[in-house]
């Protein structure tokens, strides 16, 4: 997911090209309509951090929780965004970044034994505060 239209395409050419099957979408409203009509595995969600209507993280949970297995890779420009995202188990790839980076870190995402850091961030979480 992706407002920015030149982005978007080129993330979409970049992975159609490495053999990914990828479904689009510039905004969050479109992003719940595409998968809610996709029948099949969502692997991996890839979205900006920051986008007009609804926030990644944001649309990363509300997509999870119909798509539990999907894994989440979100992208921004400000460094300081992957702290966040590492916490709940997501990955992050900072922007821009050339074409093989994108492919690597797609690759080794869906190749690489999931990791359930949400669960075990909120049970931790609710530990260190109760």
């Amino acid at each position: 997911m992706e407002d920015d239209p030149i982005v978007l395409s080129s993330v979409r050419i970049i992975l159609e090209r490495a053999g990914f099957c990828v479904l689009t979408a510039a905004n969050s409203t479109e992003a719940i309509r595409v998968a809610d009509g996709f029948y099949e595995p969502i692997h991996l969600l890839l979205s900006d951090v920051m986008m007009p209507d609804m926030s990644g993280p944001v649309i990363s949970k509300i997509l999870k929780k119909h798509r539990p297995e999907m894994r989440v890779m979100l992208m921004s420009g400000y460094p300081q965004d992957n702290m966040l995202f590492l916490n709940n188990g997501w990955q992050f790839i900072q922007k821009p970044f050339v074409p093989a980076k994108l492919v690597d870190k797609v690759n080794e995402i869906l190749h690489t034994p999931q990791r359930r850091q949400e669960e075990n961030y909120s049970e931790n979480h609710r530990k260190a505060s109760g």
